[in-house]
């Protein structure tokens, strides 16, 4: 049972960034079909705001805390950097780039989120420990795979025809994308999004600990988003057809996009550890690539490997950090637990009357 209890969270992981792998196929043939980024990424958060519903309301009616209104600035907060900021950048940059790429720059967050806790002080580096040490390689072998990812592209690898085909995608794939796309720009907004998503991440750390109702604080996060991102597209598109989910594809992407990578994703990794749920994010690549296209640029390639690899090596760094904290929290209170013993062995021979003050077992 401990076995199959374990093994849940990881395979619950590996459904949830399949997931993501194949958000990132279908939004980007929306997007190729004339779907703008900013019409689908608010289209995904009005989904998920409805698919969040019945999670807050069955799980958390009862147990739910005060809402307050710091409680609800706070949120508004993560909605700008973890929904709008995030989204809005990461679906611009799709759109510039391929399901490949998006999937692999995801990969960048832990070097993202270990670089804004050094500059904010909430980490340290600890360069004299090897897990100080890891993350730092860690990271910059993370970044320079993200530069190489980005800006150098070299020979084309031929990696075979995929044998998972979609009359849709066939039809949408050779029209606009190559006419579109920019692989400069887009590289560039899909790693903003993950400082975005850094900085949500230290910021939704706080609500947290302040309001434990996850499904609560991510509805009220999706409803602000929504709002947010509404607006910001209605700002940019003004037609009525930009709107329009006539189109099969467009229904598909962002009903995918809502209820399976925020509401249905969410509640797979409620409880996962947060360990589990970043290393399994190396799926992503392969399972786009292989699904989206046929043909890989040798310096993408190398970058996607260097960036997974320096993945590994900033968790392997955090978690050993971890496994030390929690030794040397161990013997601190082994070492308190003596000297309380040894005060007390001390204070009983001296009062005369010490067997008195002890209970007495009969």
């Amino acid at each position: 049972m401990d076995v199959v209890g374990d093994l849940l969270p990881f395979l619950a992981m590996v459904l949830v960034q399949f997931g993501f792998a194949g958000m990132n196929i279908t939004s980007k043939l929306a997007m190729d079909s004339g779907m703008k980024p900013l019409v689908l990424v608010s289209y995904r958060q009005i989904f998920a705001t409805i698919a969040m519903v019945p999670f807050a309301y069955f799980f958390e009616w009862k147990t739910r805390p005060k809402i307050t209104k710091a409680l609800l600035l706070q949120i508004f907060i993560c909605s700008l950097t973890g929904v709008t900021g995030n989204q809005v950048f990461y679906f611009i940059g799709l759109e510039n780039s391929t399901p490949t790429i998006g999937c692999a720059l995801t990969n960048i967050l832990p070097a993202v989120t270990f670089i804004l806790a050094v500059v904010l002080r909430q980490e340290s580096v600890g360069l004299k420990k090897i897990s100080g040490q890891a993350k730092l390689l860690g990271t910059i072998i993370c970044v320079g795979g993200a530069m190489l990812l980005s800006f150098y592209h070299g020979a084309i690898i031929n990696v075979g025809e995929s044998s998972i085909h979609w009359k849709y995608a066939d039809e949408m794939g050779s029209s606009n994308s190559a006419s579109k796309s920019n692989f400069i720009l887009g590289p560039l907004l899909i790693m903003f999004s993950s400082v975005c998503w850094a900085i949500w991440f230290t910021l939704q750390a706080n609500v947290s600990d302040k309001f434990p109702a996850p499904y609560t604080s991510t509805l009220l996060m999706c409803f602000m988003g929504s709002i947010e991102c509404a607006v910001i597209g209605l700002f940019a598109n003004h037609k009525p057809s930009e709107w329009s989910l006539h189109a099969p594809g467009r229904l598909v992407a962002a009903l995918y996009a809502g209820v399976v990578c925020s509401a249905l994703a969410f509640s797979l990794t409620h409880g996962a550890s947060k360990r589990k749920e970043l290393s399994t994010s190396r799926v992503q690549p392969p399972v786009a690539g292989y699904c989206g296209c046929s043909q890989l640029g040798f310096a993408a390639a190398v970058g996607s490997v260097m960036i997974v690899a320096g993945l590994y090596a900033v968790l392997w760094g955090k978690e050993k950090e971890m496994k030390l904290k929690a030794i040397e929290a161990i013997e601190a209170w082994k070492e308190g637990g003596k000297e309380e013993k040894g005060d007390l062995e001390l204070q009983l021979p001296a009062n005369s009357n010490a067997e008195m003050l002890l209970p007495q077992a009969k």
